[in-house]
């Protein structure tokens, strides 16, 4: 017979240290976030990013391209 109660511990304790981890960090959310409220949260890291790496050319770059293809 295969010694499964061992596994089934350290399997046990795995998933309540992840579940004390959520839960310290405000659990899991359900829902949608507005549009808005998720631009606020990534534009100042991609801005920080594009400054430090000197992507802004690229950036522009890309912004025409997509402007051209959108015939303005």
């Amino acid at each position: 017979m295969a010694d499964t109660v061992g596994h089934t511990v350290i399997h046990t304790r795995r998933r309540r240290s992840i579940r004390a981890a959520a839960d310290a960090f405000g659990g899991p959310r359900t829902g949608t976030r507005h549009p808005l409220v998720a631009a606020a949260m990534v534009l100042p890291m991609a801005i920080l990013l594009t400054i430090t790496f000197g992507g802004w050319e690229a950036v522009v770059t890309q912004a025409s391209s997509v402007a051209g293809m959108l015939g303005r």
